[in-house]
């Protein structure tokens, strides 16, 4: 039997959760991190946010564990 380290809790944010007028269905899951930047990089692009620490810390606020 191989000794591992645990996995790193996973988390997701889902668009749906937080209506826009664009009406995304988007989830992203992974780890806080992974989502994070994903997460940002999706809110400049689709949704017209700008990419700073404030998003950056709204977007922490909004993880769900899975």
């Amino acid at each position: 039997m191989s000794s591992s380290s645990p996995q790193p809790a996973r988390k997701f944010i889902d668009c749906r959760n937080y209506p826009s007028d664009r009406n995304c269905t988007l989830r992203i899951s992974g780890t806080e991190d992974e989502i994070l930047e994903i997460a940002a990089q999706h809110a400049v692009a689709s949704h017209g946010h700008e990419n700073t620490p404030e998003l950056r810390q709204q977007l922490r606020s909004l993880l769900q564990d899975e």
